[in-house]
């Protein structure tokens, strides 16, 4: 009974983790756009930061995903932002 508990929290876990990770990645991606693409004038700098600020979003948007309690709220966490950031992006376009 213990090890079937074991496997069950496993599960959740790495569910959770990939979770975090490509939702995290494509979050930040579409975060990293909305903001570019917001920006009406010189983009090379905000280009250069926004490389730089990468790696710091999708720390904090993984680890948002990451301290879901359940499966079904990491999986909200990641299809909702994507979900509203790609209908602004396609807004804007």
């Amino acid at each position: 009974t213990k090890q079937a508990l074991d496997f069950g929290a496993k599960g959740i876990g790495l569910f959770r983790i990939v979770c975090a990770i490509f939702g995290g990645a494509i979050i930040t991606l579409l975060i990293v756009s909305v903001i570019l693409t917001i920006i009406p004038t010189n983009k090379e700098p905000m280009t250069i930061a926004s490389i730089i600020l990468d790696g710091s979003i999708w720390a904090i948007v993984a680890f948002w995903i990451s301290l879901s309690v359940s499966k079904y709220i990491a999986l909200l966490r990641c299809i909702v932002p994507i979900f509203i950031l790609g209908l602004i992006l396609t807004i804007i376009y």
